[in-house]
């Protein structure tokens, strides 16, 4: 058939009557775009094309009742006739489609396209737009069907490429894309059609797409059944919405810790009002009146949950009530620990919210600005510790349980960090706060520094350890911290790899926590308080350490677990943190989307992606548990809470962030090169003259 007989047929014949009357074709697609919806498929057909064009619009007979939907190949029983322009289309009937690159095979899409298919009620039309992208065609083979040669009809500089295929495939695995031959040559494009006996890699694919969109629905769904209100408006998300739980104890609190996911799931699908009065709500608690036993923290202290109240009004006979917020600053906690993270989440949280929302109002308002100052001046009070580290009781973290993790835990440090680089970020200058900036940009330096050079362990540090010399009385000290080289543990000597390492969970005078706690090594990465070389070396363990930090649900919180005569010194005969269970060693799925972050920011896409499969096979079916436990996360953990909101968040910030991986970036901090330098001049110093007046002036700020 020539162009103009093809341009002729195109613009003359019904949708579908041309495919069924071409001579060269026979089978049973006789159906203008049904049930859309219905979830079989039985073939697919791509074409791509390498040429500079506005728009692309492409006639692809598909069959067999499979709808396009969002963030799914182009499958369904739709024929998208030619239309050239753009005008007409509705908002309700345009789905956004996206076609992934195959295994292997380069050049092939990665473009979002838009998809307009109506049934036949309806427009018997639609178009895919390909924005003058530039794409390889693809060969697709049909053992039952010669070669067939078909022209490209241009008008107004657009094509219309017509694949035709009409063969009855029922019982047949779909199609097997075989590779990208030779580029459309001279206005013309070779299409080859196969069914494939093997490999039915699109089914299997889009099997899965349809199941993974069943599960992200129903993640939606309860997430948003989480959703707690204070007068009329939405305020946060509860811990956990078990229904069957007749006992919840405080999960039916909004912990700032936990809401952190479920606030960036909701940026990221645009519904940013439950955040802004997160903030908003949250700050204003900063200032109730903390009391334990007649002493009261000091100021700036954010709570670590919050709970929405109905209270009887006060002198009103007729039995009105209002809501009111009553929040916990660990009065009430397990433990009484107060909750040195909350504020540094909630700095990094509303960084985030101005970043992805463009609006920095909120920033710049006089109580965020002041509550931001209070919770900095808190942490940066002078004490006695000699080190730039946060000094913090066991349990003031995401581990809030006694842990060993007493001292200066990894966790803290890195969320300290970014929340000092976030904050640098939005503090206006205005107030007299240069002061308060010079003491944030001084121990950002100190702090890198310290973490850098003294929590990193490798092969090679390892053995330098190893090594060491102790009672060393020298301000040259190699063995600084006076650690005794038998402190190095058994398990460390075979796990650790020859390429990698990471990040210490704890260091004091004369002990080294040498565990592998999670959230501390990603935040070191997605706010680079790691080097990226140390960034690369964490995640490079990761995957040499596969089935110890992953197993069968990512994430392990710690490894290894306390175990023996260990456990019950360190954790007082803790029964919840048993061995490889909760904070000892469990695997804690809501981790996924900080290992997202970190993977997006270091180019390893791959890793998150295949830790988000893992969780994806079981998440739903197991109802969205707290933790898991047992060495690789094999069990439900035996007192985790179902449907916890932070792992449906984090199941879901994960997913987004993989699908538009730039949006990562309302997390992450890049080096900063001011920092290294200021570093740089104060190591250069002598360490006596430091002590003498003289040198004050050399003090890096």
């Amino acid at each position: 058939m020539d162009s103009a007989h093809f341009a002729g047929a195109l613009a003359t014949a019904p949708s579908g009557q041309w495919l069924s009357s071409h001579p060269s074709l026979s089978g049973e697609h006789n159906a203008i775009c049904p049930s859309v919806h219905s979830r079989k498929f039985n073939r697919l057909l791509m074409l791509q094309l390498r040429k500079h064009v506005d728009t692309t619009s492409l006639l692809i007979p598909l069959s067999s009742k499979l709808s396009a939907k969002p963030g799914s190949l182009l499958f369904g029983n739709c024929y998208l006739l030619p239309k050239l322009a753009r005008t007409g289309s509705s908002a309700s009937q345009v789905a956004t489609v996206t076609v992934r690159k195959l295994r292997g095979k380069r050049g092939v899409g990665k473009r979002v396209f838009q998809v307009q298919c109506q049934s036949e009620h309806g427009a018997k039309n639609g178009i895919i737009y390909s924005n003058g992208a530039v794409y390889e065609r693809l060969e697709i083979e049909d053992v039952h069907t010669p070669k067939v040669t078909v022209p490209l009809v241009e008008e107004q500089r657009r094509e219309s490429v017509y694949l035709p295929n009409s063969l009855s495939i029922k019982g047949v695995n779909p199609l097997s894309i075989k590779g990208i031959d030779e580029l459309c040559k001279d206005g013309e494009c070779s299409i080859h059609e196969k069914v494939a006996s093997n490999e039915p890699y699109f089914g299997n694919n889009l099997i899965q797409e349809d199941r993974d969109d069943a599960i992200e629905k129903e993640a939606w769904k309860l997430l948003r059944s989480a959703v707690i209100t204070y007068c009329g408006n939405p305020v946060g998300t509860i811990a956990a919405n078990d229904p069957t739980d007749p006992n919840p104890l405080n999960y039916d609190q909004v912990f700032i810790r936990d809401f952190v996911p479920s606030a960036l799931a909701f940026l990221l699908k645009g519904e940013t009002d439950i955040v802004r009065n997160f903030l908003l709500h949250t700050l204003q608690l900063q200032s109730w009146e903390k009391t334990v036993d007649c002493h009261s923290p000091g100021q700036g202290l954010m709570p670590a949950s919050f709970k929405v109240r109905s209270v009887p009004v006060v002198g009103d006979n007729f039995g009105a009530t209002e809501e009111t917020l009553e929040p916990d600053f660990g009065e009430a906690a397990i433990g009484r620990v107060a909750p040195v993270d909350s504020g540094l989440w909630w700095i990094i949280l509303l960084r985030a919210y101005g970043k992805f929302t463009g609006d920095f109002s909120l920033q710049e308002r006089v109580d965020v600005q002041t509550g931001m100052k209070m919770i900095l001046k808190l942490c940066l009070t002078d004490g006695f510790d000699m080190f730039p580290t946060l000094l913090v009781t066991d349990g003031s973290c995401m581990i809030d349980r006694r842990m060993g993790i007493h001292g200066h835990p990894l966790e803290i440090q890195a969320l300290f960090y970014s929340s000092l680089r976030c904050a640098r970020e939005m503090l206006t200058p205005e107030d007299g706060a240069q002061d308060l900036i010079r003491a944030v940009n001084s121990r950002l330096s100190a702090l890198s520094f310290h973490i850098r050079e003294y929590y990193w362990v490798d092969m090679r540090k390892l053995n330098e350890i190893y090594r060491y010399k102790t009672e060393e009385y020298s301000f040259d000290a190699v063995n600084k911290f006076n650690i005794y080289p038998e402190q190095i543990p058994h398990w460390l000597v075979d796990w650790i790899p020859d390429q990698g390492g990471y990040l210490i969970g704890n260091l004091q005078p004369a002990h080294m926590d040498f565990r592998f706690f999670s959230l501390g090594n990603l935040w070191s990465i997605v706010g680079s308080l790691a080097t990226n070389e140390q960034a690369e070396g964490i995640l490079d363990l990761v995957e040499a350490r596969w089935s110890s930090l992953v197993g069968n649900m990512p994430f392990k919180i710690c490894f290894p677990a306390l175990e023996g005569e260990e456990w019950r010194i360190i954790t007082g005969s803790d029964p919840k943190n048993t061995p490889w269970s909760y904070h000892n060693g469990g695997s804690w799925p809501a981790l996924i989307w900080q290992f997202t972050a970190a993977c997006i920011k270091m180019g390893r896409l791959e890793l998150a992606k295949k830790a988000l499969n893992i969780a994806e096979k079981r998440l739903s079916k197991d109802r969205w548990p707290e933790y898991y436990d047992t060495h690789k996360g094999r069990f439900i953990g035996k007192q985790a809470r179902l449907y916890q909101t932070w792992t449906i968040a984090g199941y879901l910030v994960a997913k987004m962030m993989l699908s538009k991986p730039e949006t990562a970036r309302i997390l992450t901090c890049e080096e900063d090169i001011a920092l290294l330098q200021a570093m740089s001049c104060s190591l250069d110093q002598n360490p006596r003259r430091k002590h003498s007046r003289k040198a004050s002036h050399y003090l890096f700020v």
